[in-house]
């Protein structure tokens, strides 16, 4: 098969690297890709913006199956487009991708099916007013969330009612998400142990992936800010086979027959973003797409073929057995250029990361480019170091992990010292 993968950060190089040893796999091109993904493919250099040229690349180049890495072209409906023209795509459409794109509607689909999730309500701009109402009769903390996509950074927890006032006018007043802050869901707050779940699914059929944990704040003991994700590892040994059950029950049943009943069957990836609570398990988000840094810690750890997985649910009839769990252990820690989330330089020069890869370390390229044969930081996550090992220890890979990532450097490098740690204790 010849596929295409759209997409240029460390989730996109993990779906590489996995879909390169697929023994029905004639050429990969990645757009753009990055200097990680060079190694497993092509990187064409197209605006994943461009979807008409993307379009155009597809058929000249007789494309069996392409791959939707990020959530902005799913929700813009490049899924639409592509099985419009008669191409194959792992990914789902604009209206199911809206999942992801509007918490809102996830929220009140989940309401009407039953689904569990955190109580909530929802506040356009012009209810400004009626929000800081709501807000002072509310039990604090509160959480406060941007109804569209804010690149992982539209979700505030407040402590206080000054702290709620402040993320609700940085939405409505300020704008600072754009228009993806025009409506707002406030929403009570959860506690428990959060677990990411990938489903993969044809619509109806579906298989979970093994349970991994996200880090989002970028201090250790999950202080500060919130952020794209600064590490994760898997599996979680939070999610056992009884939350595993209900899970599939009570949530990704009921969701993926939701879709379908609303004309938004969902092909690709269905992140279900969980936190497990006293009463059991809660839908804290879902995307409509392969977490990041999830995904670098989930793919390692699966024997088979994942491009015949993709490839079977696209068609409409997955193929359940294509992959299976292969007992191990991974930890992925994010390396950030100092000031991420907030303002950060770029351009500064990375050394020792051909010195540390090997059978049970890989280096995810997230934020890098390469210039005149030197490899440079050009984003805030800047690249992911992956510990793989064959066996379910999870103190041996952060080991391996922090090993790996003492001998890479960058003028600012900055990373979490504690993932997994949640786990180990």
């Amino acid at each position: 098969m010849k596929v295409v993968l759209i997409g240029s950060g460390g989730r996109e190089h993990a779906i590489a690297y996995k879909i390169a040893q697929s023994k029905k796999l004639e050429k990969l091109f990645i757009i753009p890709g990055n200097p990680g993904t060079k190694n497993f493919g092509e990187n064409v250099q197209l605006d994943i913006k461009d979807h008409d040229s993307i379009i155009g690349f597809c058929k000249e180049n007789k494309i069996d199956l392409v791959v939707v890495g990020p959530e902005q072209p799913l929700i813009e409906g490049i899924a639409d487009k592509f099985s419009a023209e008669g191409i194959k795509v792992f990914g789902p459409s604009r209206n199911a991708a809206r999942i992801e794109g509007e918490k809102s509607f996830a929220k009140n689909l989940m309401k009407e099916y039953g689904v569990p999730t955190a109580d909530y309500k929802t506040f356009l701009k012009e209810e400004y007013f009626d929000s800081l109402e709501y807000l002072k009769n509310s039990k604090l903390p509160i959480v406060i969330k941007a109804d569209g996509i804010a690149a992982g950074k539209g979700v505030i927890v407040a402590e206080t009612f000054g702290q709620a006032k402040n993320a609700v006018e940085d939405c409505f007043v300020h704008s600072a998400f754009g228009s993806s802050g025009n409506k707002v869901v406030i929403e009570e707050f959860m506690t428990g142990q959060e677990a990411s779940i990938f489903a993969i699914t044809d619509g109806t059929e579906y298989i979970l992936l093994p349970a991994a944990q996200d880090h989002k704040r970028i201090l250790d003991g999950d202080n500060g800010k919130n952020t794209g994700g600064m590490g994760a590892y898997a599996p979680t040994p939070f999610v056992d086979d009884s939350i595993l059950k209900i899970t599939t029950q009570k949530i990704i049943e009921p969701v993926l027959k939701a879709l379908r009943e609303s004309e938004s069957n969902f092909v690709g990836c269905l992140y279900c973003g969980l936190m497990l609570t006293n009463e059991g398990p809660k839908v804290v988000e879902f995307n409509c797409r392969f977490g990041d840094p999830e995904t670098q810690v989930v793919l390692p750890l699966l024997d088979g073929d994942l491009l015949e997985l993709f490839y079977s649910a696209a068609c409409g009839s997955i193929n359940k057995n294509a992959v299976k769990y292969n007992g191990g252990a991974s930890v992925c820690v994010v390396a950030a250029a100092k000031g991420y989330p907030d303002s950060y330089e770029k351009g500064k020069v990375i050394t020792g990361i051909n010195e540390t890869e090997s059978n049970e370390i890989i280096v995810y390229h997230a934020g890098t480019m390469e210039t005149e044969g030197r490899l440079l930081t050009n984003g805030g996550r800047v690249f992911g170091v992956t510990s793989v090992v064959r066996t379910n220890d999870l103190k041996l890979a952060k080991e391996k992990s922090y090993t790996a990532l003492s001998k890479i450097n960058f003028d600012g490098i900055y990373y979490r010292k504690d993932i997994s740690d949640k786990a180990l204790k």
